[in-house]
């Protein structure tokens, strides 16, 4: 005995038959809705300029921001910090570090 199933998608704006699924994401959640191809329409042309000025999620990336971390290029402002210190020099214990010493850290290493 053979049994065929059929799927009959109903569009989840008008109540109409729907043409396709349509699958996108917003603020970490993933949606999926059925559209008739009107509608499917309407919903493109209303994402455009975002998806135009957005970029692609990496695969597998979290969807919580990207946090940058402090680079190699310059030191750590807390070896800055423990270095000043052991030098007696007055450097606040948080906030912006004074730039003589960077610069006298820079001199010394």
């Amino acid at each position: 005995m053979a049994q065929r199933v059929v799927v009959t998608l109903h569009d989840d704006i008008d109540g109409g038959e729907a043409a396709e699924t349509i699958a996108f994401g917003l603020d970490g959640t993933s949606y999926e809705i059925d559209l008739n191809q009107a509608n499917a329409r309407k919903l493109r042309k209303a994402l455009a300029p975002y998806v135009h000025a957005g970029r692609k999620a990496r695969a597998g990336a979290h969807p919580t921001p990207q946090v940058y971390r402090h680079t190699a290029l310059t030191p750590a402002p807390s070896a800055v910090r423990a270095w000043a210190r052991s030098h007696q020099m007055n450097v606040p214990p948080r906030g912006r570090i004074p730039k003589r010493v960077y610069e006298a850290f820079e001199a010394a290493n």
